[in-house]
């Protein structure tokens, strides 16, 4: 039950634990889940008793008024607009349910998120960090393949390190992946790929085998299911090997294999279903990226071409000077 600091009741606490058993019954929430409702909700609900306003009583303005006070507080853009969000359900529900004669929330906006770009890596490093791994061990069959996996299949390394050999179908050249929300989606597997998974199955991985390896795909030296930890730091080394500028962690590189589909041309919706997103919206993040990119070449040119003129001018201008002081 919510109380505030002097263990009163706050207002609004038993609409919120009923809205909670409604969100476990009905929509089969995790606990974990349930309780970030909670910690997102009961602070409101404080705030509110603080402030002397009753849930009947709230206004858009009134809840403007708490997401800027967490702003000013310095919680991160995504955590208020999370709230805010979680805020106008509970209202909503409110409303549905009777408690209050009408949704005050129902335009209420949410605080925008700067759109942060995410970062990769060019063909050329991406090539420089597949090439760092030593062929001449198990490991580095098993890491040239991991990489290979990563980039040409654009996996979540969650993806990558529940994969079984069954999950290869070398007919198709595809892999069987379970995604995010327990749901089965096929990465296709190029050609590189292809080929670094069967040096690593002929080779690499009977050296590294035990009674604990079953049929996982990925061993580590023990002989039990690679971790994504370890695949971590395992990128990680390989591109401070390879030269690289950056840190690299895995998701680079499937964000690298979605910008790099785009820029050749894909579909924004092959993207999206090699991806695994649920929703078009979260790849389209990308054709921001390849957007940048273009742009920040058209100005390269540009400047290519202002630096050209610049220079022919010149030219031209010495010539004259030339011409004047022989004339």
């Amino acid at each position: 039950m919510i109380t505030d600091s002097h263990e009163t009741l706050v207002a609004g606490a038993d609409d919120l634990e009923r809205y909670l058993e409604l969100l476990r019954r009905e929509r089969n929430l995790s606990p974990h889940t349930l309780r970030n409702y909670r910690a997102d909700l009961t602070p409101y609900l404080i705030y509110l008793q603080e402030q002397g306003i009753a849930l009947t009583g709230v206004t858009r303005a009134v809840y403007r008024n708490y997401l800027s006070t967490l702003q000013r507080d310095g919680m991160a853009p995504g955590s208020v607009r999370r709230r805010g969000s979680t805020i106008k359900s509970f209202f909503k529900h409110l409303f549905g349910q009777g408690v209050l004669p009408t949704n005050p929330l129902k335009l209420a906006g949410t605080p925008k998120i700067p759109l942060h770009l995410p970062t990769f890596l060019s063909v050329r490093e991406v090539e420089a960090l597949i090439a760092a791994p030593d062929l001449n061990t198990a490991a580095g069959l098993r890491d040239r393949a991991v990489l290979e996996v990563l980039y040409g299949s654009g996996l979540r390394v969650s993806e990558l390190v529940t994969l079984q050999q069954a999950s290869i179908d070398w007919e198709s050249a595809v892999l069987r992946v379970w995604a995010k929300g327990s749901r089965e989606r096929v990465a296709l597997l190029g050609e590189h790929a292809l080929l670094a998974l069967e040096d690593y199955l002929e080779h690499g991985r009977g050296a590294l085998l035990s009674e604990a390896s079953g049929d996982w795909l990925w061993l580590n030296r023990f002989g039990g299911r690679l971790s994504a930890r370890a695949v971590q730091l395992a990128v990680g080394r390989y591109a401070v090997a390879a030269g690289l500028a950056q840190p690299v962690h895995p998701h680079l590189l499937r964000h690298s294999f979605a910008t790099h589909m785009l820029e050749g041309g894909a579909d924004i919706r092959v993207v999206q279903e090699l991806l695994g997103h649920a929703s078009v919206a979260t790849t389209q993040i990308y054709t921001h990226v390849t957007e940048s990119a273009k742009r920040v070449a058209v100005e390269a040119s540009l400047d290519g071409i202002s630096a050209q003129l610049l220079a022919g001018e010149a030219r031209r201008a010495r010539r004259r000077r030339l011409r004047d002081r022989v004339g």
